[in-house]
């Protein structure tokens, strides 16, 4: 989602990821994951479940711009105060995108589900980068710009986090992804988005830097931003009630899949220009916002799909580093003209 047409349901430390591979692995209950759909029995699905959104009204294009096909280099900027394990739960999930630095995680994982996302190349050839690395971090937990956010102020959080050196302005190769913590309220959020991404403006930053921010809506609107995790109001007593998170936290688990559909669309569009659908580049349709909502086989309707259920009674569809469990939607395929992921059944 951009900045301006967005769709909800997103001390300095500098570190490499050899140090950050030496932490211990996260206890996991779930040795035998069963299939598990949350809406639907299993006899409803359809023989093929190979198409999930697909549809011929649905013409993503190219713009000629530029996607992230280097190295792509995540800068984290943790705006508020957060927990060490709420950190760690994110990091994890960024560092499970690329198997460069560590062990494939077992399939279905996010590295596969990344894979969708590199099928989208430039003008050149080139396809969107699997090599991701988190480059440096930088916490702001004296709320330097307020608890609450414009669209704009977000731009002076990341330059006010790059005027700290030696946090760097990575103009080739980063990224600058802010996350807010649970207290702090955004222009927007809640109300019509979950996160977005866009990239600063010279006058403010000095620099043209793709950047994505997303908050952590665990207080402020998890039924909106954290769904299927939480429910709204209306839904309750007509459906199977809220999912378990996978890693029992209702709202960072549920930042995480913002996170994805914004990096996602971040490094297919990073300059609003490149992959979207629609003609008005104000209000595109990006790869993430045509899966909005669907996380596995048989999904679509408002319905989410085929996922799977641990040991523990938590859902997920994707396997991360150290033992994680994720649950993230799904992404347009341009080979398959539909949403794809993983986890599919066939």
């Amino acid at each position: 989602m951009t900045l301006l047409t967005l769709i909800c349901c997103f001390s300095f430390s500098f570190f490499f990821l050899q140090s950050y591979g030496a932490s211990p692995t996260v206890e996991t209950l779930d040795l035998k994951p069963q299939h598990y759909n949350p809406k639907l029995p299993p006899r409803t699905l359809s023989s093929s479940k190979k198409f999930e959104g697909s549809s011929d009204l649905v013409n993503l294009r190219y713009h000629m711009g530029p996607v992230l096909s280097s190295p792509i280099n995540i800068y984290l900027i943790w705006y508020g105060k957060w927990a060490p394990s709420q950190q760690l739960l994110i990091k994890d999930f960024l560092l499970s995108i690329s198997t460069s630095n560590h062990r494939a995680a077992p399939s279905p994982s996010v590295s596969d589900w990344w894979s969708t996302v590199s099928l989208y190349t430039d003008q050149t050839g080139a396809n969107v980068s699997r090599s991701i690395l988190l480059a440096g971090e930088y916490s702001d937990r004296l709320y330097s710009h307020g608890t609450h956010l414009t669209r704009l102020s977000v731009q002076e959080v990341i330059a006010s986090s790059v005027r700290s050196a030696p946090f760097p302005v990575d103009h080739k190769n980063g990224i600058y992804l802010i996350l807010t913590s649970v207290d702090v309220t955004v222009q927007d959020f809640c109300r019509a988005v979950c996160g977005f991404h866009y990239f600063t403006f010279p006058s403010m930053v000095g620099y043209t830097l793709p950047y994505a921010w997303v908050g952590n809506s665990g207080k402020q609107c998890p039924e909106v931003c954290a769904y299927p995790f939480a429910v709204p109001g209306y839904m309750r007593g007509g459906g199977p009630g809220a999912l378990s998170p996978p890693n029992g936290d209702v709202g960072v688990d549920g930042m995480i899949s913002v996170i994805a559909h914004e990096l996602a669309e971040l490094s297919s569009n990073p300059l609003v220009n490149a992959w979207y659908a629609g003609e008005d580049p104000t209000a595109p349709t990006e790869i993430g916002d045509l899966c909005e909502g669907l996380y596995g086989s048989g999904g679509g309707g408002g319905y989410i799909g085929q996922v799977m259920k641990d040991g523990g009674g938590r859902t997920f569809n994707l396997n991360g580093r150290r033992g994680r469990k994720y649950l993230v939607q799904w992404i347009w395929s341009p080979v398959l003209k539909a949403c794809a992921g993983p986890n599919a059944l066939d």
